[in-house]
């Protein structure tokens, strides 16, 4: 009997997105599986029942969806209300963010639920067309420069008109992750001059290749896995005094700079905030993990000191249909390797799923996330 692969609506306040397009559907069942889509699932993310007519079967709710599930696919973790659908043996894949909920990680455990957090897939060459965070960080970063256009006080581009020449804006995006980059090269394509700030040094050459100046502050916070440590109090400090320069003649500032797993640090505080010039803006990608900026109200956007302070959140939702369709992909990438005639078989000698499983055979397999729980 082929292994019945389920597709769930999003339950979270403002999710648009749905974990399967209509492409990667027909794909997974060219593959022998079958798909299950609770009925409306993909509307929000425009794409209507018809389209997964030719790959899905329609379940009219939830909780017969997940009767039938083996295999249960979703954006967003399950509430914990979900998770008492979830078939007891069967398998979840999601951003399950562990450190924020562990109920829902108990109570998987305790269901016998294999699951998978697709925010730890281990960032590894052979994996990259699997990483989640990369795909929807490059959501993420086309919006914030977009956003940081809108709210800003000018035009990005310099004009000439009749009037006289209007100067470009000056944009600083700190972090040149793959939403910094994103961030840099949407900026850059409006006209804006812009300047990045990365604590791994490594990021000086990619940063320039899209045509910004890198700011050197003379800290180096690279760590393994492509991710930065954190900071020293001496290291903090010193970051500090250099970026206030640049951000105080900054018409816009763009931060995206995070610690998978932790608070996001803070790098702009409120002397920095009150320095800048009235009409600038501060976009906060970092928002939901604490934002970067000291005076940042995650979901919020008001105004200090003349200046306006964004903290958006849930950004990839945005763009609901384009973040949906990447975020398929990395499913399919993912599990499509485990499949063979329409059988699931997981292959724990693999690097990633081996790295990226939260609970198997009632068990928290995820060290950092079973020292949490206790």
């Amino acid at each position: 009997m082929p292994v019945r692969m389920a597709v769930p609506k999003e339950l979270v306040s403002g999710e648009r997105r749905v974990a399967l397009d209509p492409t990667m559907a027909e794909r997974f069942t060219k593959l022998g599986v079958e798909i299950l889509l609770e009925k409306g699932a993909g509307l929000s993310a425009f794409f209507p029942d018809e389209a997964y007519a030719k790959s899905s079967r329609l379940v009219d709710d939830a909780k017969a969806l997940y009767a039938e599930a083996d295999v249960v696919f979703k954006v967003q973790g399950p509430t914990l209300e979900e998770v008492e659908l979830l078939r007891d043996g069967s398998t979840l894949l999601a951003v399950l963010q562990p450190h924020r909920n562990p109920d829902v990680v108990k109570r998987l455990r305790d269901k016998n639920i294999t699951s998978f957090a697709m925010e730890l897939i281990p960032r590894i060459s052979r994996a990259q067309s699997m990483d989640v965070l990369s795909s929807q960080a490059a959501v993420a970063g086309y919006y914030v420069a977009l956003r940081a256009a809108i709210l800003a006080s000018g035009f990005f581009p310099m004009l000439t008109t009749a009037a006289g020449t209007i100067r470009p804006s000056k944009v600083v995006i700190v972090g040149a992750g793959v939403a910094g980059l994103q961030a840099i090269a949407t900026a850059k394509r409006l006209g804006a001059m812009v300047e990045a700030y990365d604590i791994r040094p490594a990021a000086r050459q990619e940063i320039e290749s899209l045509g910004a100046k890198m700011i050197d502050t003379g800290v180096n916070a690279a760590a393994e896995g492509g991710y930065a440590r954190e900071l020293t109090a001496e290291e903090r400090q010193k970051q500090a005094d250099v970026l206030a320069k640049h951000v105080a003649a900054a018409n816009a500032v763009i931060t995206t700079a995070a610690i998978p797993g932790r608070a996001a640090p803070k790098i702009i505080t409120t002397a920095m905030v009150e320095a800048m010039k009235r009409g600038a803006v501060i976009i906060d990608l970092a928002a939901e993990s604490g934002g970067n900026c000291e005076l940042t109200r995650p979901g919020e956007t008001y105004t200090h000191n003349g200046v306006v302070i964004d903290g958006p959140i849930n950004i990839p939702s945005n763009f609901p249909a384009p973040a949906s369709e990447m975020y398929a992909k990395n499913l399919f990438n993912f599990l499509s390797p485990m499949i063979k005639d329409g059988a699931l078989n997981l292959d724990w000698n693999d690097e990633v799923i081996a790295k990226s499983a939260l609970t198997h055979g009632g068990k928290i397999v995820h060290e950092p996330t079973s020292k949490l729980v206790g």
